[in-house]
């Protein structure tokens, strides 16, 4: 039987890509830094941070003014090999047509759509630990709750993006 491992849950960050930096004429290692370590600092600094749930797992709830009338509970998990982020976005309603949301997934670029079985809309996002930094944890954090504030104002009959009917949840 084969001993299997997951992946490290490591990351270069782009100011890391190299283990050597020349430095007044010296050369200094940089260490890299562990994609846990980086969620954790960037989560802690949130002018209203989230909790960790557990090694490797955050929580964070974007305030209903902010978030289209009621709360958005944002979800966070280092796990084999990626930084996964999920959000509730809408519970099922008759009046949506899920396919809508799923047949947007096809123009969206480290964030998709996703539906249960009852109906409700989810979004996730994903990000290898190769590539988590700061400023892609900021990136996907913000295109994952785009994505449901944009899903919460078309089930409302508006789009926050623009006119009724003129977003990008409006097929063309």
């Amino acid at each position: 039987m084969r001993a299997t491992s997951s992946l490290p849950l490591l990351t270069t960050a782009r100011e890391t890509l190299c283990t050597t930096a020349r430095t007044s004429g010296k050369r200094r290692v940089r260490r890299r830094m562990a994609a846990v370590d980086v969620v954790d600092a960037y989560i802690a600094g949130l002018p209203e941070p989230g909790g960790r749930l557990a090694h490797g797992e955050w929580g964070l709830t974007i305030g209903a003014d902010a978030a289209g009338g009621w709360p958005l509970e944002v979800g966070l998990r280092v796990a084999d090999g990626l930084l996964r982020v999920q959000a509730f976005a809408l519970a099922h309603d008759d009046g949506l047509d899920p396919w809508g949301f799923l047949w947007v997934n096809r123009s969206t670029r480290l964030v998709r759509f996703a539906c249960t079985q009852s109906g409700d809309i989810w979004v996730h996002g994903d990000l290898p630990v190769s590539a988590v930094d700061e400023r892609m944890v900021d990136r996907l954090l913000g295109l994952v709750t785009e994505a449901a504030l944009v899903a919460r104002g078309y089930a409302a009959g508006r789009d926050p993006g623009g006119e009724a009917g003129t977003g990008w949840l409006t097929p063309r």
